[in-house]
């Protein structure tokens, strides 16, 4: 069976276009009964396709006895034998550096390596991946069969020319990698510098000079904690009229449903004890701290799933946003997967536009707003600030300097979380309203030159692969290296494969165990 491959429109004359199976023995794996001791902890490498890393990494993990290969369909193979993963990990590739079997996801690719260059054909079917891919069939797991991957069609150079086009295509891969490398320290840097610039944000000196500029708009941290008193009285205020109103809606409709809830007081204001004070950096004038939880209002999303994931929970008008939504928006979330029902609501709340969203399990400490009315599960809490203590964007900022403590919150589990009280608890520089906007629109003026950069990086990462695409297809079109005349003709090679391969042959079938020792030799 064909397995979609384009076929060239011309190869170099002493080219030959032929298939892996003409060329290859392929020999398929197979695994020892785990439930016999003796199978297993001998000097025989044993690997599945989890064991490849990356094009000729193997990590041998476990080792199989004699006997084991004898009671069992793994197959025993030289060294410089071809690794190609056609069921798990369909795709993955790597040449074997030592003799070594395999399970049965993999298939191994084997034929004299002084007249077919290993690494000529890995990195060939590697240039095949995504269409080795495309072809994989089968229910539960993807795959190929051993004769699909047989009637592979391979461009065949002569063997002077397999050795050019590896030297050639590891040499402008190494220069690739070393490009990558710069790119990805690159993108370190400017993490760093991202960090820098928060931390002197909220430390005050990025605002310094209007400070100094402004002293006359400075409050005293008497005044600042006078003022945070006032306005979270006047904030329950307005949560207990707006209360009022919703119940008396409520009533005047036949009070369907639940009635609302009645906000909760405020706790007495908390203030930060000289211990804690003496941790954190001094602040300027003008500045004091104080916990996120005196700045607006801290609450974890609500998604029961009672009966769990019951299909008629979702489906509605609702927007339901998980943290991974939260982590991929970038400042706002636009988009969304799944929606909750009325039913579903029932069970949830919607949260309104504008509430910024605190992951708090599995991507910890990202933050969004949410760009519509939205309900979220409890691995989200939404913060919904006094604005006229403070903004939004500057606790979104905040938060973002600060991530990289808050993991350290996170227990040390499979999945890190952290919860409501840490950030309730979350110990915030507070300015002046007009000093944060400074600070805002100061910082978002030197992020959006750094998140340009960082777009910048992606598109010429990007960019590297396609370029190693590029000189693949260069490769196994004879457009890569020139080719020398000198060179035995790819049709004689081939012939000279065949014939060896008939006479191997000539002795007719024998016994596996044989084979194996035989192929193993």
């Amino acid at each position: 069976m064909n397995m979609g491959h384009s076929e060239p429109d011309s190869l170099p004359e002493n080219w030959v276009e032929t298939r892996l199976g003409e060329i290859y023995d392929v020999l398929g794996g197979g695994t020892p009964s785990t439930a016999i001791d003796e199978y297993w902890g001998g000097d025989i490498p044993w690997i599945t396709s989890a064991d490849i890393d990356d094009l000729r990494d193997i990590g041998v993990k476990r080792h199989v006895t004699l006997e084991g290969i004898q009671n069992s369909s793994t197959t025993m193979v030289p060294s410089r034998t071809l690794l190609v993963a056609t069921r798990v990990g369909l795709g993955k590739i790597a040449i074997a550096s030592t003799p070594i079997c395999f399970s049965q996801d993999l298939q191994g690719l084997v034929q004299r390596p002084d007249l077919v260059l290993p690494e000529y054909c890995l990195y060939y079917l590697s240039s095949e991946l995504q269409r080795l891919k495309f072809d994989g069939r089968g229910t539960t797991i993807s795959g190929i069969t051993k004769k699909q991957l047989k009637d592979t069609p391979l461009p065949f150079p002569p063997y002077g020319e397999q050795i050019r086009i590896v030297a050639k295509i590891e040499e402008l891969f190494s220069e690739i990698d070393k490009g990558i490398e710069s790119l990805k320290t690159a993108r370190r840097q400017l993490e760093v510098y991202r960090q820098s610039v928060l931390k002197h944000a909220f430390e005050g000196k990025l605002t310094a000079q209007w400070r100094e500029e402004n002293k006359d708009k400075l409050e005293t941290p008497e005044q600042l904690l006078s003022r945070i008193r006032r306005e979270r009285a006047e904030h329950h205020e307005r949560q207990l009229a707006e209360w009022d109103a919703t119940v008396r809606e409520w009533e005047t409709k036949g009070k369907r449903g639940k009635r609302p809830a009645k906000p909760r007081k405020p706790k007495a204001l908390a203030r930060l004890s000289p211990r804690e004070l003496a941790t954190l950096p001094a602040l300027p004038d003008g500045q004091l701290y104080t916990y996120l939880a005196n700045l607006g209002d801290l609450e974890r999303g609500k998604s029961k799933h009672r009966p769990r994931n019951a299909p008629e929970l979702f489906g509605g008008p609702y927007p339901f946003i998980q943290t991974g939504e939260v982590k991929a928006a970038s400042r706002t979330i636009r988009d969304y997967s799944r929606t909750y029902s009325e039913l579903g609501l029932g069970q949830s709340r919607l949260w309104p536009e504008g509430t910024l969203c605190i992951t708090i399990a599995a991507n910890i400490a990202e933050t969004a707003f949410l760009g519509f009315d939205g309900c979220f599960p409890d691995s989200v809490v939404g913060f919904t600030a006094t604005e006229t203590l403070v903004l939004p964007r500057y606790i979104n900022l905040f938060i973002e300097s600060f991530r990289t403590r808050m993991e350290a919150y996170a227990p040390a589990t499979a999945q890190k979380n952290i919860n409501l009280t840490t950030l309730q608890n979350l110990v915030v520089p507070l300015c002046s309203l007009e000093e944060q906007q400074v600070l805002v629109d100061r910082l978002e003026a030197v992020l959006s030159v750094a998140d340009e950069q960082e777009r910048d990086i992606d598109r010429a990462l990007v960019e590297t692969n396609v370029l190693r695409q590029a000189i693949l297809q260069e490769a196994f079109t004879g457009h890569l290296v020139a080719q020398d005349p000198s060179d035995e003709p790819a049709s004689v090679l081939l012939e000279r494969i065949r014939t060896e391969r008939a006479e191997a042959g000539k002795s007719g079938p024998t016994a596996r165990k044989n084979r194996k020792a035989k192929t193993a030799a």
